[in-house]
């Protein structure tokens, strides 16, 4: 079997994980997470997803640890769990990134050119799989080039409004614990973008020691981030504003007298997503690979491009099915959809992880972190909207039928 090359040490995989997280939580989410919670209750919703995210990920660095390999708790749930949790892992990854992938290429366009959004989130899909197909060294380059850029907007957007910030305005907790439950579900969306790391495992010089150390670092990182500007968008503009905003980072700095500033907001949103559109489409290739090595999707997609050493049909398959959502979907749902199916992926992460013996050495509680991260995911699961509950698990349903027909009826018709 081929296999990719070991070329991302730890600075090279923090970035990547940046990269995949910072942007849709900033750009995206937290008005409609406003909604749902309110001013006080976003805050709590940003610390409640970033805690289930920190669950996750001590289980996805331990595993990783142990099975350092591309395609993320499709290995895991396979090798602790069995093939068919292994199986829905991966389907939920690739169906519910692939639909993030979407919504990230519509945004883009809604941003770049809104008379015209499927048109350029077309040329933002083929543009980032060329990136990929050159290797994930230069993924990794490029990543590095957006996240500069990304954070340095939002410093800007930061330091220019806490002199609008009004205390009074952080409040609107609707006193439902529902509500904070439902906007930390949509929120863990801008926070999953860690599982990108895991996925990387064949990639990573020292694996056992970088991908524990990557993980837990690049999330508490963004943390820090999505904390600092909950509050800081909130203080300006409201909870009831925040939640009718299209564009809450422009909000901020015209709130604050500065509207000139706008366009490098609009700049800088177009320039974090496009780096989240990159990571994403690299990991559900590399996902796509996994599965297709063990005969769960089409055994052709486990080509490795024997000069760039990167899986070229499965990232131009996940690029072709982006393209026809873009064409043929909308961005309406598709966080909701998408944290229905990673949350399920990463409740199937921490039953794994639960299957490890003890590791002498580790400070952490981490069999009780596992527990707790499993347990997070299966509530914010049932509690996010109603469409994205039902899309995300008919999709699995519909994934777990394919399995049974693929697994074990077959071999009856053959027998």
């Amino acid at each position: 079997m081929e296999r990719l090359a070991r070329r991302l040490g730890l600075a090279d995989a923090v970035v990547i994980g940046l990269g995949s997280m910072l942007g849709a939580g900033v750009f995206v989410v937290f008005a409609p997470a406003a909604a749902a919670a309110g001013g006080a209750g976003l805050l709590l919703a940003v610390a409640l997803a970033g805690f289930v995210a920190f669950c996750n990920a001590t289980s996805s660095a331990r595993l990783a640890a142990r099975y350092p390999e591309s395609g993320g708790t499709y290995v895991y749930g396979r090798e602790r769990l069995g093939r068919y949790p292994g199986f829905l892992a991966g389907w939920g990854f690739v169906v519910g990134k692939t639909a993030s992938c979407a919504a990230m290429a519509l945004t883009i366009g809604a941003y770049l050119w809104p008379g015209q959004a499927r048109l350029v989130a077309v040329g933002a899909v083929v543009a980032v799989t060329g990136v990929n197909l050159r290797g994930v060294g230069r993924t990794a380059t490029a990543t590095k080039i957006l996240v500069g850029v990304v954070l340095t907007v939002l410093a800007l957007v930061t330091v220019t409004g806490l002199g609008a910030v009004t205390p009074d305005r952080v409040d609107g907790l609707d006193g439902s614990a529902r509500g904070v439950l439902t906007a930390a579900g949509l929120l863990f969306f801008a926070f999953a973008g860690y599982a990108r790391i895991a996925t990387l495992g064949e990639e990573v010089r020292d694996p056992e020691r970088t991908i524990p150390r990557a993980v837990p670092l690049a999330l508490g990182i963004v943390l820090a981030i999505y904390l600092t500007l909950a509050t800081v968008t909130v203080g300006v503009l409201g909870a009831d504003a925040l939640a009718s905003s299209t564009a809450p980072l422009v909000d901020v700095v015209t709130a604050a007298g500065l509207p000139d500033l706008a366009w490098v907001v609009r700049a800088g949103a177009t320039v974090a997503v496009t780096g989240v559109l990159l990571s994403l489409v690299a990991g559900v290739g590399r996902t796509t690979l996994a599965m297709a090595r063990r005969g769960d999707l089409p055994t052709a997609l486990a080509a490795v491009h024997p000069r760039h050493r990167v899986p070229h049909r499965a990232e131009l398959a996940v690029a072709a099915v982006v393209i026809a959502v873009v064409l043929l979907g909308d961005v309406r749902g598709a966080i909701g959809f998408s944290s229905c199916t990673v949350l399920v992926y990463y409740a199937i992460t921490n039953a794994a992880a639960l299957t490890l013996g003890r590791e002498p050495g580790r400070r952490l509680p981490v069999r009780a972190l596992a527990v707790a991260g499993l347990v997070g995911c299966l509530l914010l699961v049932v509690n996010l909207p109603l469409g994205s509950v039902v899309g995300g698990l008919g999709v699995l349903v519909l994934g777990t039928i394919w399995y049974a027909l693929r697994h074990h009826l077959a071999p009856q018709r053959s027998g």
